[in-house]
């Protein structure tokens, strides 16, 4: 079984849980005034019962019992009320305060280093953002002081018990500080339970979303029975703990049955007594049963509250350990990019995703505004890692990386990613209109500004045959565009952003040639007055580079202008190209080339 959180967790709980309910006060204090308000009607309701069935036995005139009565009928309503302004009272203040949550908590990791989202899948961080949080939601509403309102009636209705007979009032003190000890040992029962049942669903629902993602390849390469026995075997992991779970916490329930039924013999017990003595009246003998029951409800609500605060037990620490994840990349400095092409100047720049397993090792690269710099080299070389490192999703070890003229450390970072413009051959697009998908939901581009964009590429054509033009739905995931519909959207997108720096990542690798010649177009036209990088995997893409780059496990084997290497016929760029048009002219893959680089 898991450890019981430690101190400084439940302290780092409580401050968070503070942190979300702080700016809720006055919500709070409402449901605090309805609350408490509904427990002194609980406990004074009952006296009115008991004033009315003794002057009935007493031949109380009928209109004094007519005004108990519609006293009692008044307060009984007015009771009703302030329990359903209550209900709705917390119900506003539980989502105001986890969307609040949510919002922190999604902004906060997406502000943890790279290292944190590759041990991630898309369903396990919706698990431990939403999931989490949701089951959290009744302890930023109402249940921690539904807990503190049961045990005010339970304090209550001790002393109106010890009023009536100092011994009632202590036979049902031991009883209530019995059942409080049991409840007390249940309260920590199946905390550690519920967090690997958490746990379980995150595992669950991450390998969920990883295997759709690839259904077509998974049923084409006949590993559909794989698929099918391991998501088999994490159900059985999670019904196997959620069962066990759902048995502790029915421990608690089984508990409370049994403290009912000592309850209620103890209540008929001792009014038989009382009453055969001449000690209380039959009214009083009704008070004592009522009063016991209404003991019986905070006990079994307190069950039940206290099974929810177990289920949220295992919630409220993996939000509380997500939330304190360190933020590893070093602070964003202040300094804006300049406006145009950027420059890129990068010396002895040394960069390693795990310690002593250098990604990239000096590298140095120097490139003036408005020249394209050709990237090639082997999967695996380092050519992704270097524009990781220019939007700053990871911080290099060492060296110096400036973008027209600033060091990336000290560039305002949204600045900086506004500046960078990347296209890649897998496009997002998101089920939304393409003018939403084009602007990025940005209200500041205009219609105007869109159709300028799509016509200085070469894109009106495309755009007008369109069934509703810039009002077109498109589907998630790229559903019903081909390949090159989706990469036309990607650069009117980073045209619309206007950069000083596009970097791109051999877009048009997988087309046609007729679509790729509208590509190549495309990209003529966004490099034009800008600074480029190609990661390269055709030999023809890097005719309009300026400079190559060739990367080979992470350091630099060959740099310079692109012309000077191809008129060196001992370059290994040289070399490269000699090859590619030794074969046919449709484009080779550079990666099998790059073997006459070794």
């Amino acid at each position: 079984m898991a450890p019981e959180p430690s101190a400084p967790e439940r302290r780092a709980a409580l401050s968070m849980l503070a942190t979300y309910l702080r700016p809720e006060g006055r919500r709070l204090a409402a449901l605090v005034v309805l609350t408490f308000g509904t427990v002194g009607l609980d406990l004074y309701v009952p006296q009115l019962l008991r004033r009315f069935i003794d002057g009935a036995q007493g031949q109380l005139p009928l209109a004094d019992l007519s005004r108990v009565a519609v006293t009692f009928l008044l307060l009984a309503l007015l009771k009703k009320t302030a329990e359903a302004a209550g209900a709705y009272v917390g119900q506003d203040l539980r989502w105001r305060a986890t969307n609040r949550m949510r919002a922190d908590l999604t902004r906060h990791t997406l502000r943890l280093g790279m290292d944190f989202h590759h041990g991630q899948t898309p369903g396990k961080m919706i698990e431990r953002v939403d999931g989490d949080v949701t089951a959290l939601s009744n302890l930023m509403s109402d249940t921690f002081l539904k807990v503190a309102s049961n045990v005010l009636v339970t304090g209550g209705v001790l002393i109106l018990l010890a009023r009536e007979d100092w011994r009632l009032g202590a036979a049902f003190a031991v009883f209530v500080l019995v059942a409080g000890l049991g409840l007390r040992r249940a309260a920590s029962i199946a905390v550690p339970a519920w967090t690997r049942v958490r746990e379980a669903s995150a595992e669950l629902f991450g390998f969920l979303e990883e295997k759709l993602a690839g259904t077509e390849d998974i049923r084409a390469l006949g590993a559909r029975d794989w698929v099918l026995a391991r998501f088999l075997d994490r159900s059985a992991d999670y019904r196997r703990l959620h069962r066990r779970a759902g048995m502790l916490g029915s421990a608690v329930w089984v508990g409370t049955i049994a403290l009912f039924t000592m309850g209620n013999a103890l209540a008929f017990g001792m009014s038989a007594w009382l009453f055969t003595a001449g000690g209380i009246t039959v009214g009083t003998v009704y008070l004592i049963f009522h009063y016991t029951e209404k003991l019986r409800e905070p006990i079994e609500q307190l069950s039940h509250q206290l099974e929810e605060i177990q289920r949220a037990g295992g919630a409220m620490k993996r939000v509380v350990e997500l939330f304190q994840l360190p933020v590893r990349q070093r602070p964003e400095g202040g300094l804006p990019l300049p406006s145009g092409a950027l420059g890129l100047q990068i010396h002895d720049l040394c960069f390693s995703y795990v310690p002593e397993r250098p990604a990239l090792a000096g590298l140095s690269v120097h490139l003036r505004p408005g020249e394209v710099l050709g990237l090639l080299g082997r999967t695996g070389s380092g050519k992704t890692t270097l524009s990781r490192l220019l939007f700053r999703l990871y911080d290099i070890d060492g060296g110096s990386m400036k973008l027209g003229g600033v060091e990336l450390r000290e560039a305002h970072l949204q600045g900086l990613r506004q500046r960078i413009g990347l296209v890649t051959q897998d496009v997002q697009v998101l089920g939304a209109s393409v003018r939403e998908n084009l602007r990025f939901f940005d209200p500041t581009i205009s219609d105007e500004r869109i159709h300028a964009a799509l016509s200085d590429l070469g894109l009106a054509d495309w755009l007008a045959a369109l069934p509703q033009g810039l009002d077109t739905e498109l589907e998630a995931g790229a559903g019903g565009l081909s390949a090159g519909e989706a990469q036309l959207l990607a650069f009117a997108r980073v045209f619309l952003r206007d950069p000083g720096l596009v970097i791109l990542d051999e877009a048009s690798a997988r087309l046609d040639p007729a679509t790729e010649q509208r590509i190549e177009r495309a990209v003529d036209q966004l490099l034009a007055g800008r600074t480029g990088i190609v990661i390269a995997h055709r030999l023809g893409t890097v005719a309009r580079c300026d400079q190559i780059l060739i990367l080979e496990d992470g350091r630099q084997l060959e740099a310079g202008e692109r012309l000077s290497l191809l008129a060196d016929s001992n370059s290994r760029f040289s070399r490269l190209m000699a090859l590619g048009h030794e074969h046919s002219s449709g484009g080779l893959s550079a990666d099998p080339l790059l073997e006459v680089l070794a």
